[in-house]
């Protein structure tokens, strides 16, 4: 498990950004794939969920994630819903204590949210789309929503595609240069002509420092570059086919 900084030493929260270590799962899902959307065994991924979630101290079934949609929509969680019935959304709020917000990621960026004070968390998943189209606004607007401060909050961006290995195409800047100038800091040239190397960490973790949070960190690690975590990418560029899921959580002490 990797741990954000700025909220390990948060009294009453516990948190986790899992690698792919620690699981049941074999072959290309070895060995702590948490995603039902995976071919892998449904079983083998509930038994990954309940241990996750054993290693944060709570039950299997204090954990919820989202039908992920690449979008900006924030679902507000009062309680766990029905297996099967999560929400469509790329993130997730509560003030309930004992519900787990479980993100799921190969390459995206997963980034956690809390105000210790109001007793107010979240949790987004953040590919490109998501990012530059407002998720994280959205979060925060959720929260203040449900009482939390934004100069309060304290927010992490976990492992993700690093900027040495998310190479994109010549038409992939101009939705985040249509949206700052200054965003032509997280692109530099690839070793193909015309394309580029993006910083997504670095663009996330930018914005969220533009919307005002109390504090911001990046746990700085490559999901291509690093086996120890899944890669959508690093599995199509290696021929393809399905790949695992990591876990993303945080949640209130019950």
């Amino acid at each position: 498990m990797i741990r954000g900084d700025s909220l390990s030493d948060v009294p009453g929260l516990r948190h986790a950004f899992f690698t792919r270590e620690g699981g049941v799962s074999a072959g290309r899902y070895d060995s702590l794939n948490c995603g039902f959307g995976s071919d892998d065994s449904p079983e083998a991924v509930a038994r990954n969920r309940a241990l996750a979630m054993e290693r944060l101290g709570l039950p299997a079934e204090a954990l919820t994630t989202v039908y992920q949609v690449h979008g900006r929509d924030v679902a507000i969680l009062d309680a766990v819903p029905e297996a099967g019935r999560g929400p469509r959304a790329d993130a997730m709020v509560t003030n309930r204590p004992g519900l787990a917000l479980g993100i799921l990621t190969a390459d995206c960026a997963p980034v956690l949210f809390a105000d210790p004070d109001a007793e107010v968390i979240g949790a987004a998943h953040a590919g490109w789309r998501g990012a530059v189209g407002g998720v994280l606004d959205a979060v925060i607007e959720t929260m203040v929503s449900l009482g939390a401060n934004t100069g309060a909050i304290h927010a992490v961006v976990g492992p993700c595609i690093g900027a040495t290995s998310y190479e994109v195409g010549p038409d992939f800047p101009a939705p985040f240069l249509a949206e700052a100038e200054e965003n032509c800091l997280f692109f530099r040239p690839a070793p193909r002509k015309d394309h580029y190397l993006f910083d997504l960490g670095g663009y996330v973790t930018a914005r969220l420092k533009g919307l005002g949070v109390g504090s911001v960190s990046h746990t700085g690690e490559d999901t291509y570059a690093d086996d120890r975590f899944f890669s959508y990418r690093r599995t199509t560029h290696q021929g393809g086919g399905d790949y695992g899921r990591l876990l993303t959580a945080i949640a209130l002490e019950p």
